[in-house]
């Protein structure tokens, strides 16, 4: 039992920022379980047919994805800095660089990746179950401060990153397009590879020797940022009062709004379907959109989500289905999907080419600049300042990979609206910027 005025996410932040007892379980695994499920994966290896199929996939992610992270959250120190997540996505990557994962588990779980887009359906759970749990009036007004540290937060990360990049001699001009706008560009899909289009096209060189040079930034940056937050969380622990544990605004004392009279254990598995049916049936609206119009799907799903909270339409029923789903997603998927993100989105060649000296300094600088801004700034807006920091963060994410490894890596999953503004809004700003100042510059 936690003491009724500790709110939800600091009680939650502490039991797993605690490593399970020995022989206990890995992740939410039972040991029998586990070494169950590693026989069955070794035998369906070892026969060669190994299909993706979703009842596999579980299996297989599940025990890479919660191996990776308990390994994480037992080594001391580290396990405070949102090493599990770390663990979780880069493990994986390194594994399938030096060729221990056998290649045919991993063109399973690459194919499973891509094609059930399970991503999104995550991305999907967590912005729908923590938009919808939300109280509306913390709602509103969440969204219009957070505007504030992002883009004050963005101009000086630029600043910072500018002058290291010319002191240290990279130079203005690939200090500006090489490496800031891409790790501020929203990611992979959303940034990196609409600038190499863009740049190519203005430049008249190959599309992908120009993603080549961009990929570092934009992983290397997201990966400062991951641990960045996870030293925000330690922070936090060591001084309460500098956060609201997921809260984003001062005297806010609601955990996601949930409401105190329908405590998670109430809500039955009709509400938790109905969650999840809207959840989707938001999902598919914005891709279709999407589709029609190349406005992106994640910001319509996110919109809709909102609307549908302002204008009252959520009952206090299906608030409590929207937190169970979105308590489900962040607790039992999270970690199995950082593995397959790790095995078919992050090339470890591409993250080691990040480390040069002058790259490295000038991103940690950038991303640190980018982050103290927006602490102070939330600070003085009445906002936690840990939150602010963290959700400012997240303009320099690997898009939607990013925010879940940044969110995970500090226990706050429940800021991933305001951190979807922080990366589709700002990273597609910053692209269009981007684009326009090669045209004059290039």
């Amino acid at each position: 039992m936690t003491d009724p005025a500790t709110p939800p996410s600091q009680a939650n932040a502490s039991a797993q920022d605690r490593p399970a007892r020995p022989w206990s379980a890995v992740g939410v695994i039972p040991w029998p379980v586990f070494i169950v499920l590693l026989v069955v994966i070794a035998g369906f290896i070892r026969s060669g047919k190994l299909p993706s199929d979703i009842s596999l996939m579980i299996a297989i992610l599940g025990v890479g994805g919660f191996a990776c992270a308990e390994i994480g959250k037992r080594i001391p120190l580290i396990r405070t800095l949102g090493a599990a997540a770390i663990f979780a996505t880069f493990i994986p990557s390194y594994l399938v660089y030096v060729h221990v994962l056998p290649v045919g588990l991993i063109d399973a779980i690459k194919t499973f990746t891509k094609e059930s887009q399970f991503l999104f359906l995550y991305i999907a759970a967590i912005i729908v179950g923590s938009v919808l749990s939300m109280d509306r009036q913390v709602l509103i007004r969440g969204f219009l401060v957070i505007f504030a540290p992002i883009v004050a937060g963005t101009l000086a990360a630029i600043a910072v990153g500018m002058a290291l990049g010319i002191v240290l001699g990279i130079g203005a001009h690939d200090t500006f397009f090489f490496v800031l706008m891409p790790a501020l560009g929203g990611g992979v899909g959303e940034g990196a590879i609409p600038l190499s289009i863009g740049y190519a096209g203005l430049l008249h060189q190959d599309q992908g020797l120009l993603l080549a040079r961009i990929l570092p930034a934009v992983m290397f940056s997201s990966l400062t940022a991951i641990v960045f937050s996870g030293i925000l969380n330690h922070v936090g622990r060591t001084r309460p009062a500098l956060t609201g544990y997921g809260t984003l605004q001062i005297d806010e004392h609601d955990d996601m709004g949930l409401l105190n009279a329908q405590p998670e254990r109430a809500v039955g598995a009709a509400e938790v379907a109905t969650a999840g049916i809207t959840a989707v049936s938001l999902y598919l609206t914005g891709l279709l959109i999407q589709g029609l119009t190349g406005f992106p799907g994640p910001i319509t799903m996110l919109l809709l989500a909102i609307l549908l909270n302002l204008l009252r339409w959520v009952s206090p029923a299906m608030r409590g289905g929207a937190f169970a789903y979105y308590k489900f997603f962040s607790t039992a998927v999270t970690y199995p999907l950082l593995f397959a993100i790790g095995v078919s989105l992050t090339p470890w060649d591409k993250l080691l080419a990040a480390f040069t000296p002058a790259m490295v300094i000038t991103i940690v600088a950038t991303v640190a600049t980018l982050m103290a801004t927006g602490y102070y700034v939330g600070r003085a807006l009445r906002m936690y300042p840990i939150e602010a920091a963290i959700v400012t963060g997240c303009r320099a994410s690997q898009g939607g990979t990013g925010d879940v490894a940044i969110l995970t890596a500090c226990d706050r999953l429940q800021l991933m609206p305001f951190a979807q503004i922080a990366t589709r809004i700002g990273g597609a700003l910053t692209v269009i910027a981007a684009l326009a100042m090669m045209r004059i510059y290039g």
